[in-house]
C-alpha cells in the first residue's frame, strides 16, 4: 500500500472538531508495520491534531462480515442493492424529520 493512496484517502476524511477536510500535506504517515499503519493528521482550519491508527490489508475480500444469521441473510439475496440515490434520498428525510414516530408509522 504507498502512502500517496492512504494520504489521498484520508484527505476526504473531516476533521471531527470542525468538519472542514483535512490537506494532504498536513496527513502525516509515522510508521508502518505488518498492515497497521499509524498516521498523524492536522486541521490547518481549527488546529486540531489528531492520531490515526488503521488495519490496511491488500488483496480481495475473499468473505463477507456481517452480524446476520444464515436465514436472515437469504431475506435479502433477492433485494435490489442500495443506490446512491436510496442515501441522499434517506438524509434529506433524516434531516427534516422531528423524531415523531407515532405520526409516521401509526397515522389516524
Amino acid at each position: 500500500m504507498r502512502e500517496s493512496f492512504l494520504k489521498r484517502l484520508f484527505a476526504k476524511v473531516n476533521c471531527g472538531i470542525c468538519g472542514q477536510k483535512y490537506d494532504a500535506s498536513n496527513i502525516k504517515i509515522l510508521d508502518q508495520e505488518d498492515g497497521l499503519w499509524v498516521i498523524s493528521v492536522y486541521c490547518g482550519s481549527c488546529g486540531t491534531q489528531g492520531l490515526i491508527a488503521a488495519v490496511v490489508q491488500e488483496g480481495n475480500i475473499t468473505d463477507i462480515i456481517t452480524d446476520l444469521t444464515e436465514s436472515e441473510h437469504h431475506l435479502f439475496d433477492d433485494k435490489e442493492a442500495i443506490r446512491v440515490e436510496d442515501v441522499v434520498d434517506m438524509h434529506n428525510f433524516l434531516k427534516e424529520f422531528d423524531g415523531d414516530f407515532d405520526s409516521l408509522f401509526f397515522k389516524e
